[in-house]
C-alpha cells in the first residue's frame, strides 16, 4: 500500500499499489489553496484511494470540482474534478513518501509564474 496524511495525522490515507502519472498543476486555484507557485499531483482512480482514518473537509473550489483537505491543520489532500469522474488527484507531498513519485508532465504553464522558470532553470 502507498499511505500518506496530513500534517496533524487527523486524515490518513491508502493507495492501492500502482504505476500512476504525476502532474505539476500551475493553475491559479491550486496556487491559492496550496500558497505554493504550484502543486504536484499523483493521478488514479477514486476505486484505488481510501481513507482509513478521519473524514475530510471537503471545498468546492469551483462548480466542477471539490478539493479534500483536513479541517484541523489545513492540509490539502485530494481533487477531483467533473471532467473526469472517476479519478482522483491526491497531493504528492501528502505522502508518507514521495521521493520517488518524480512528475512526468505539467497542466495549466499558461498559469506558471513567470519568475518560476528562472529559479527552477525551466525552459521558458
Amino acid at each position: 500500500m502507498i499511505s500518506g496524511g496530513c500534517f496533524c495525522g487527523h486524515l490518513r490515507y491508502e493507495i492501492d499499489p500502482g504505476d500512476y502519472p504525476v502532474a505539476n498543476c500551475f493553475c491559479s486555484m491550486c496556487r491559492r489553496i496550496s500558497a505554493a507557485p504550484f502543486v504536484t499531483w499523483l493521478i488514479l482512480p477514486k476505486s484505488r484511494f481510501h481513507y482509513v482514518s478521519g473524514e475530510p473537509a471537503i471545498l468546492n473550489s469551483s462548480a466542477q470540482a471539490l478539493r479534500h483537505f483536513c479541517n484541523r491543520c489545513g492540509t490539502p489532500i485530494a481533487f477531483m474534478g467533473d471532467k473526469r469522474p472517476d479519478m482522483v488527484d491526491v497531493t504528492t507531498c501528502s505522502l508518507d513518501h514521495p521521493q520517488n513519485l518524480v512528475p512526468t508532465f505539467s497542466v495549466h504553464e499558461e498559469s506558471r509564474l513567470p519568475w518560476l522558470t528562472r529559479l527552477m532553470h525551466l525552459p521558458e
